[in-house]
């Protein structure tokens, strides 16, 4: 028999994401963590600690399976996380016109004791961006809780001309990655349930 699955995000988009590799979460369960980056803490570290502090703040029982992921825009060594507003959301918008920049997206899956980790790297690249195309994205309402202030699957996607890496990672999940995470922690992908 299938283990359990709780999906500690909230995110729709992990969900679809999941939903593409064939796999439905049993349970949906956001943890509730300090999300604050330590003084001087690089990005890729950052959004790994992230990952595994979510996956381990989720309540199960023994057996079931805990997948938690963070997802961390990085312009340099500085850290773009979700703008609080869209005054911030345009200033994250305004600094990544133009400029390639990383986004880290890791994955943690625990079961009992065990946790198995992975991350993945993009490099995206934004075009210039006019004040009337930051104007207009930020009506959109779009920006709100992501990372770096926009979603590359949104509207925000006209502003990416190429991406070096996992698309499905920016959007949220690297879908190989934690395919084989899931496997590693004992649950079928690809396979039919029992």
């Amino acid at each position: 028999m299938r283990p359990r699955l709780i999906l500690g995000s909230g995110s729709p988009r992990r969900l679809d994401l999941l939903a593409q590799i064939g796999v439905a979460p049993d349970a949906i369960r956001p943890p509730d963590i300090d999300e604050t980056p330590h003084m001087g803490e690089l990005p890729r570290p950052y959004c790994a600690r992230m990952a595994r502090e979510k996956a381990q703040a989720v309540a199960a029982s023994e057996g079931e399976i805990v997948l938690a992921a963070d997802t961390t825009v990085a312009l340099g060594r500085r850290i773009l996380g979700k703008p609080g507003g869209e005054e911030e959301a345009a200033r994250f918008l305004r600094m990544l016109s133009g400029r390639r920049h990383r986004v880290y997206t890791a994955v943690a899956v625990r079961r009992d004791a065990r946790l198995w980790e992975r991350d993945a790297e993009t490099v995206v690249r934004m075009k210039p961006l006019s004040e009337a195309e930051i104007a207009a994205y930020l009506a959109t309402g779009d920006w709100h809780g992501k990372a770096g202030g926009y979603s590359i699957q949104g509207p925000a996607g006209a502003f990416v001309p190429w991406i070096r890496g996992s698309y499905p990672a920016v959007v949220g999940l690297p879908l190989a990655e934690t395919a084989g995470l899931l496997r590693g922690a004992g649950y079928p992908i690809c396979e039919a349930a029992e």
